[in-house]
């Protein structure tokens, strides 16, 4: 009975640590494989994890972009349309989303900005959130599958090829 309660402890971690914006799936499925957990429920748990997040986003991005964006308006000195505008990472979302869309930036920018951010940057530059929602979700699927698979098989590899020498 304590393995059983010691394994629950491990997911109920990697379930808050993909709660974190930027540790996202990226660190939570390599981490819980590395550590021997079972790979399916690890990639599970690091896809609710990472998913509610940007539900959250989703359903309450209004309220969330009009706070930023007074916040952001104000701390610069500039006005609220100007503040949404400014900053590096979303001049570089500007320029994925104008070249490949929504479907590009959910895709993409998850490998270099999280899905969290991923999503408020599409929903910023006009997508619908039905849309964000759908494409965040197949990319956090997608990525994790891509993760999950990569790590188990990285791992298996690596630990082959310690016995052959």
């Amino acid at each position: 009975m304590p393995e059983f309660f010691q394994s629950i402890w491990e997911y109920f971690v990697l379930f808050v640590l993909a709660l974190v914006p930027w540790l996202e799936v990226f660190l939570v499925v390599p981490l819980g494989i590395a550590i021997g957990l079972n790979p399916v429920l690890v990639g599970i748990v690091g896809f609710v994890g990472n998913w509610i997040p940007v539900l959250i986003i989703g359903f309450f991005f209004t309220r969330i972009s009009n706070w930023y964006r007074r916040r952001r308006a104000r701390k610069l000195g500039i006005s609220e349309e100007e503040a949404l505008s400014a900053g590096k990472k979303m001049t570089r979302a500007r320029r994925i989303w104008d070249r490949y869309g929504t479907p590009g930036l959910a895709l993409i920018a998850p490998a270099i900005v999280g899905t969290d951010i991923a999503a408020l940057l599409a929903l910023s530059l006009g997508s619908s959130r039905r849309w964000v929602l759908f494409w965040i979700t197949l990319s956090l699927a997608l990525w994790t599958v891509a993760l999950a698979v990569g790590a188990h098989y990285g791992l298996w590899y690596m630990e082959w090829l310690m016995r052959q020498g």
